[in-house]
């Protein structure tokens, strides 16, 4: 009886095997060169394909995707034609439609389109690894309903009158909240609007995620939404809507460190305390300056206080001083002490010499005086 078990055991796995086999194995690479064999390849892809693109492409019209996708740009540029045709309201370049769609961008340029150079809606997932977004009339990307995640994003100017890099927005028939994930690096020719919740009242809720590892972070201070380096000075800031709710694993607020006329703009997290030897690691004195104490106030009177615990934005004055040599007191007391003692050592020079012809003088006269009276002694 136990054979018969362990054979009919050994006969499941290899049909799960050999069921499992073609899954693991369908996903393939395809190529395109033109527009016309791109929208081909990805019409007939499987979901887990690659398509390696072959060369500079001009798209005419938006292409969406619903279904897993990587495309491998291989650092050539997909440029939207200035003829572009639309037969709905969506004009993005590249969308990932619903949650069946997962669109993996990689080493690809984006050149140019009517509105929004990617898009993730509704559930949908985009990732961008080594991909470079610019000139798109309303923006890089865009995070609408759907998850977005950073793992290398260059971002040029895209936007018309001002720069519009990542927006954040729930379309009005989605039904899913957009989320916003950092693992990686996030630059950008713009510091204006790097990162931009919408107005619109559509959003009304959207989640930030960093990972551990990430350059670049995204995080909430009170009422901003703030990029941040790896060293979390303030690159870009926009406005957090009033009746929008961020959802982040943490709190932040916002230093601004005044040193002269230069101001060093920091977050930390929320209710935390501030050392001096953080504040310090930010600030860069020329040669022969130090650092003379913190204050609250631009006339050094109020000396901050290290022991607050911050809970909104709070602006810290740094008052400098110029730094006497540390030699300089010494030297200038062995000099006076050298000045002094010089007056009360033998001189051996010229003086020292008229000195001595002098007192000789004086003798000689002396002796003189004294044989001439002798002499009338005599």
């Amino acid at each position: 009886m136990k054979s018969k078990i362990k054979l009919l055991i050994i006969f499941i796995l290899f049909l799960l095997v050999m069921f499992a086999v073609p899954n693991i194995s369908k996903a393939a690479t395809l190529t395109a060169n033109d527009e016309e064999s791109l929208n081909s390849v990805i019409a007939s892809a499987n979901s887990g394909d690659t398509i390696s693109i072959q060369n500079n492409i001009t798209v005419t019209k938006p292409i969406v995707i619903q279904k897993e996708l990587i495309i491998d740009g291989n650092g050539y540029t997909i440029s939207g034609s200035t003829e572009w045709t639309s037969t709905s309201g969506n004009q993005t370049m590249f969308t990932a439609q619903l949650a069946e769609g997962k669109l993996t961008l990689r080493n690809i340029n984006l050149n140019n389109g009517p509105k929004y150079g990617v898009q993730a809606y509704d559930g949908a997932t985009v990732i961008l690894e080594d991909v470079s977004i610019t000139g798109f009339k309303y923006g890089g990307v865009l995070v609408n309903g759907g998850n977005v995640e950073i793992r290398d994003l260059h971002l040029g100017y895209n936007g018309t009158s001002e720069n519009n890099g990542i927006e954040i927005d729930k379309g009005a028939s989605a039904t899913n909240n957009p989320t916003l994930t950092m693992n990686g690096t996030l630059t950008s020719e713009s510091n204006q609007n790097v990162v931009r919740p919408a107005e619109n009242g559509n959003l009304t809720e959207f989640t930030i995620n960093n990972t551990e590892n990430t350059t670049n972070k995204v995080v909430i201070a009170g009422d901003k939404v703030v990029l941040v380096d790896d060293n979390n000075n303030v690159i870009s800031e926009s406005g957090l809507p009033e009746k929008v709710t961020a959802n982040a694993d943490e709190e932040n607020v916002i230093i601004s460190l005044v040193v002269g006329e230069d101001t060093k703009r920091i977050t930390i997290n929320k209710d935390k305390q501030v050392t001096s030897d953080l504040l310090e690691s930010y600030i860069e004195l020329d040669d022969g300056y130090k650092i003379d104490g913190y204050f609250t106030d631009e006339e050094y009177k109020n000396k901050f206080d290290f022991n607050t615990k911050l809970n909104s934005d709070t602006t810290i004055y740094v008052k400098i001083a110029k730094v006497e040599s540390e030699n300089q007191e010494n030297i200038i007391s062995d000099v006076e002490e050298n000045v002094d003692k010089s007056d009360e050592t033998p001189k051996t020079g010229i003086e020292s010499y008229l000195g001595v012809a002098v007192l000789a003088i004086i003798f000689a006269v002396i002796i003189i005086i004294f044989m001439k009276k002798r002499d009338r002694i005599d």
